[in-house]
């Protein structure tokens, strides 16, 4: 590390006396800054500090992920391994086959948790990585160009952003979707902290309404190996199925995740641990949390009792809304986003309420796309400062009538 940044200490020197050439310094200077503690910290006694800085925040995000990522190679690997059998291991081709292969048929075996994560890591790493490639390469762009430091912002994007998609897209439109999310939901309103959309779930929705075909239907969600051809095999989530009336999976089976879905996102289990982690650390709003949990059982109950004879879904009660789609980790991961959410108490709670309900009344009125958790937290994001504004006059008002008195 002394080494590396001597080199970089040379380096900036010598840009500082090249003229035109001082453009490229903040290069080196994001680099050091993402390798070290910033240089430009308050020193004046007038400030207020705390012990957790933005490094720290992000970290703290990245370890309450944790158990999702590694819970999102399992089940790739799981779902995989499971449509498999020992007839199809002849017709098995690409270059994931060819690296199994070599390992042994052991990774085939969806008995085999170890085999099953090597299954899967091979399916969530080449999106992670394009992920960062792209996405890293617009930041470091932007940085350049407005001539400021590089945060740790992305690196918590860039492993949501995996772990919300299908585990067959194709790796180029995963580098598009992250440049939309970057670009456009985030870098073009200032950077960090100042986007009112969250990037990796705009980056989605634009992969979405663009692609629909690689990114909804009922074939994508299981990662089924190349030149494998299975008859009748429907890799359907079981909220799709749900809106077909199907629902014939246990409720345990769905909470712990064992199920078809985004690679990251089926497992309510590991979600309530990143929600721990985020609430102890007061890094996520619980008040968010509960405002959704709130409002999705309000209206669950509610199209419960109006009811419905051609749409299954208005029976669906909130439990099992709560463990289909991406419904725990939006409310842990996304619905929490301290940039995008409502800074007041109070706007909070509202703010999580009216996604709860939305996320219900996409799913169950509109049969056609039943996950709604994406589309409902985007619409909130919009309208977020709205619902601040309106708690902080009524505030002032409160204040005014009161000193007035």
């Amino acid at each position: 590390m002394k080494l590396l940044r001597s080199i970089l200490d040379k380096q900036a020197k010598w840009f500082e006396k090249g003229g035109k050439l001082q453009r490229l310094y903040p290069l080196w200077e994001a680099n050091d800054t993402f390798l070290y503690t910033p240089g430009t910290v308050t020193r004046a006694a007038s400030h207020v500090r705390d012990a957790l800085e933005l490094k720290r925040l992000m970290i703290t995000v990245v370890v309450a992920l944790g158990p999702c990522v590694l819970w999102a190679m399992f089940n790739t690997g799981y779902q995989a391994n499971a449509a498999l059998n020992h007839e199809m291991m002849g017709q098995l081709s690409g270059w994931r086959h060819f690296i199994l292969q070599l390992l042994g048929s052991w990774v085939y075996n969806p008995h085999n948790p170890i085999g099953c994560i090597v299954h899967g890591a091979l399916y969530f790493f080449p999106v992670y990585i394009v992920t960062l490639a792209a996405g890293g390469a617009w930041e470091v762009l932007f940085a350049i160009v407005r001539r400021h430091e590089i945060n740790e912002g992305f690196l918590v994007t860039s492993l949501l952003f995996p772990l919300i998609l299908p585990a067959t897209i194709p790796l180029w439109q995963v580098a598009l979707g992250i440049s939309f999310g970057v670009v456009i939901a985030k870098e073009v309103f200032g950077g960090v902290g100042m986007n009112i959309l969250n990037p990796a779930l705009a980056a989605r929705a634009f992969l979405f309404f663009a692609y629909p075909g690689q990114i909804s239907g009922d074939q994508v969600w299981t990662a089924v190996p190349e030149g494998c051809a299975v008859d009748g095999f429907s890799g359907a989530t079981w909220l799709a199925r749900a809106a077909e009336g199907s629902l014939d999976v246990s409720w345990l089976k769905a909470f712990v995740g064992l199920i078809p879905g985004s690679m990251g996102e089926t497992s309510t289990l590991f979600c309530i641990f990143g929600a721990v982690v985020l609430v102890m650390s007061q890094i996520g709003s619980w008040r968010v949390m509960a405002g959704v949990f709130v409002g999705t059982l309000g209206m669950s109950l509610l199209l419960n009792g109006v009811g419905s004879e051609t749409n299954p879904m208005f029976a669906m009660p909130f439990w099992w809304h709560m463990v289909l789609g991406g419904w725990a980790f939006g409310t842990v991961f996304m619905a929490t986003d301290p940039v995008t959410a409502c800074y007041t108490n109070k706007g909070r709670l509202i703010y999580g309420f009216l996604i709860g309900v939305l996320v219900v009344l996409v799913r169950v009125v509109n049969p056609a796309y039943p996950e709604g958790m994406m589309l409902a937290i985007l619409l909130m994001n919009v309208f977020s400062p709205l619902i601040d504004y309106f708690f902080v006059r009524a505030n002032i008002r409160r204040r005014l009538a009161r000193n007035a008195a």
